[in-house]
């Protein structure tokens, strides 16, 4: 998790990822954050994010984006 937290703060370092359960659906995050956030993790946790896990509910939260990257493990 920890890894991942210091990607989510180089995209925007403003937001608390720890509580922050809206980035989708609270328009925090746009669509170049998520290709550079699945980049980033692809590079990082040597997953493929697949174009079917695009969903608001794998990417509103550090939490969920960080279960995503495990089942994907």
């Amino acid at each position: 998790m920890e890894k991942l937290l210091e990607i989510l703060n180089d995209i925007d370092d403003s937001i608390d990822y720890e509580t922050e359960t809206g980035l989708i659906d609270n328009h925090i995050f746009d669509s170049f954050d998520i290709i550079q956030l699945v980049s980033a993790i692809d590079d990082e946790f040597d997953v493929s994010v697949d174009a079917s896990l695009l969903v608001p509910e794998n990417f509103n939260s550090a939490q969920a984006i960080y279960n995503m990257i495990e089942s994907l493990k």
